[in-house]
């Protein structure tokens, strides 16, 4: 397969180069990065490269970029990614328990995706959201408090392809 975006995506490219001074497009990188996540679905070697290409920089530079910051893929992934937060906060309220109950849930260990397609479990550093743990990411929305009872809810919505915003459960947080 040949990675090669659109002449309407080359276009944000060339947009976001140009954002920065000659010499410094490596400061696009980020953003590229996920331009090409949302378009070929994962960061592959393949789609590192050409975004190396389109940079001018060693691909190794994207690499490393890449799989520094876990908001990228660096493997294909379900329709939604589970992002529950491991770091002390969180764990001293239940994230263990919570990241057992979704492996037990999904039939999948860390970093797996369900035999359905529809979700993969990750687990993330901190997302700044320590008064509401465990918590968990799914796209832009956070899904706070959680508990088996919230999480069965919160896959249960997904899985009949509802909106997963805050609005569809009531209360300050999801």
């Amino acid at each position: 397969m040949e990675v090669k975006f659109s002449q309407e995506q080359l276009d944000k490219v060339k947009e976001i180069i140009s954002r920065y001074p000659e010499g410094k497009q490596k400061s696009a990188l980020l953003p590229l990065l996920h331009l090409a996540q949302e378009d070929f679905g994962w960061c592959s070697v393949e789609v590192m490269d050409y975004i190396a290409t389109l940079l001018h920089i060693k691909p190794v530079e994207v690499y490393e970029v890449a799989t520094f910051y876990s908001m990228f893929h660096m493997k294909p992934v379900g329709k939604y990614v589970l992002e529950v937060c491991q770091t002390g906060p969180c764990m001293l309220r239940g994230s263990d328990q919570i990241v057992n109950y979704l492996k037990k849930k999904l039939g999948v260990e860390m970093g797996g995706t369900s035999a359905d397609g529809m979700f993969t479990l990750k687990t993330v550093e901190c997302l700044a959201s320590c008064g509401s743990a465990p918590m968990m990411q799914v796209e832009d929305a956070y899904y706070e408090y959680l508990s088996e009872e919230k999480i069965d809810e919160i896959l249960d919505m997904f899985r009949a392809n509802a909106i997963h915003r805050k609005e569809h459960f009531p209360g300050r947080t999801v």
